[in-house]
């Protein structure tokens, strides 16, 4: 008897196509997993499995089934971005618990492509920290239960790496995506700003927000991709010899990338060399004020995604966040900031095709309730851990994770790839000589 838990979403809706598999069977033997598994991962906020169950059978009977690129596909989406007829409770009691009229467009785009959305999965309080935990629910790192798998699109992270579903939808702000898929051994991108619709949270955090997918291969996630930003499936193509830059200094000052992910930056940098692309060490020029730019917009995206809620009902590290983002909402609205980062980083990017980066500074924190911790200790947790994604939010560019090599524990090891605006389909394209040429398991081993 063949599994498709584990499977890739390439290989689950070939399958489907050609009728060797039908969309409930597969979205069947997922939930089964589910039901097997959640307990101790704390993926999914809810599942919806009477309805997903439902809806599979509504893709096989639909006419233009044999075209649909995610035909039967099981996917999870983040608790932000509305699912028809479930609640969006981003992670927190001061949201209401009624039901959305209709779906987010990137939900919608998905269904459209024949996927069936099985749950939404567990955030941190409106998103705002990398670690998923809070009074909703605790994502853990399938590769280890004892670690946080990151934020705040760690549930959907946590879904895809314990094999629970192919394929998850998520958003980063400040790494969101980025963050977990490193801590869970998972592919992602953030899109440039304008190629996929945004519109989670208030605003996106000031346009900061981009949606996206995670997934266990580069396949998949230019698939899902094409899907989101509704292209026409984009075939691969070898990019000739890129210039490449390869980094390890922290945008952030006073913090130090860990041994391990500053040597799988120079196990990648050789995999790329050796596919003929020309790499040198270069830093971008962070400004010194890089820090407290991406605090203010940080602060400030809280306070617009609070402003209407019932502070009484968020946790302590959230008010604190939403009060001191508030005096800076004017002036992240305004955009200067960002248009003075982007003007001087352009010029490295002339200079450079592609930047490579460790994705993290060192592994996530424990999986404990940082919820009920001080704001400062969730703060200094964050930046501790991961520095080096907030740049590419406030610059609107795109920028991916891509496994590469092993920590100590054994767990994956991850690095970062950043290009100029539009290029996210070459950036997937030298993900995929790394993956090719550095092979990551999968999933997480869980029985």
């Amino acid at each position: 008897m063949t599994t498709w838990a584990g499977r890739t979403a390439a290989e689950i809706s070939a399958a489907v196509r050609e009728k060797r598999v039908t969309p409930r069977e597969v979205v069947a033997e997922h939930l089964a997993r589910i039901e097997r598994l959640d307990g101790r991962v704390g993926a999914f906020r809810t599942v919806c499995a009477e309805a997903a169950l439902t809806e599979a059978d509504e893709v096989a009977a639909r006419a233009d089934f044999a075209r649909l690129p995610l035909a039967g596909v099981p996917v999870a989406v983040k608790d932000n971005l509305a699912v028809r007829g479930e609640s969006t409770r981003v992670g927190s009691a001061a949201t209401p618990d009624t039901p959305a009229a209709q779906d987010h467009v990137t939900v919608a785009r998905l269904r459209a492509a024949g996927a069936v959305v099985v749950g939404l999965t567990n955030v941190p309080e409106l998103c705002v920290f990398g670690t998923t935990d809070g009074v909703l629910g605790t994502a853990r790192n399938p590769w280890d239960p004892t670690r946080s798998a990151g934020g705040s699109s760690g549930g959907s992270a946590a879904a895809v790496a314990a094999g629970m579903v192919p394929i998850a939808l998520g958003n980063d702000g400040m790494g969101s995506l980025r963050i977990p898929a490193a801590n869970c051994g998972l592919v992602t991108i953030k899109p440039g700003h304008g190629v996929v619709p945004t519109g989670a949270g208030d605003g996106g955090w000031f346009g900061l927000s981009e949606n996206g997918p995670l997934a266990t291969t580069v396949e998949d996630a230019r698939l899902m991709l094409s899907v989101l930003a509704d292209d026409e499936p984009v075939l691969r193509s070898e990019p000739g010899p890129l210039r490449v830059a390869v980094s390890l200094r922290s945008p952030v000052a006073g913090v130090t990338i860990s041994r391990p992910y500053a040597a799988a930056a120079r196990e990648a940098a050789g995999v790329l060399m050796k596919a003929g692309h020309q790499v040198r060490r270069a830093d971008p020029p962070y400004p010194m004020s890089l820090a407290t730019t991406s605090l203010a917009h940080w602060t400030a995206g809280t306070a617009a995604d609070a402003q209407h809620l019932d502070p009484r009902l968020l946790t302590r590290r959230t008010r604190i966040h939403a009060r001191l983002g508030r005096p800076f909402m004017g002036r992240v609205r305004s955009g200067a900031a960002r248009e003075r980062l982007r003007r001087r980083l352009e010029p490295f990017f002339t200079e450079y095709d592609v930047l490579l980066t460790p994705a993290l500074a060192r592994r996530s924190p424990k999986a404990a309730p940082w919820h009920e911790r001080g704001w400062l200790s969730n703060v200094l947790a964050n930046t501790n851990y991961s520095p080096l994604t907030p740049p590419w939010n406030l610059t609107g560019w795109p920028a991916m994770s891509v496994p590469c090599g092993t920590l100590p524990s054994g767990g994956p090891c991850a690095v970062q790839l950043v290009g100029r605006p539009g290029t996210e389909y070459q950036l997937l394209e030298v993900a995929q000589q790394l993956q090719e040429r550095n092979p990551w398991r999968r999933t997480a081993p869980m029985n």
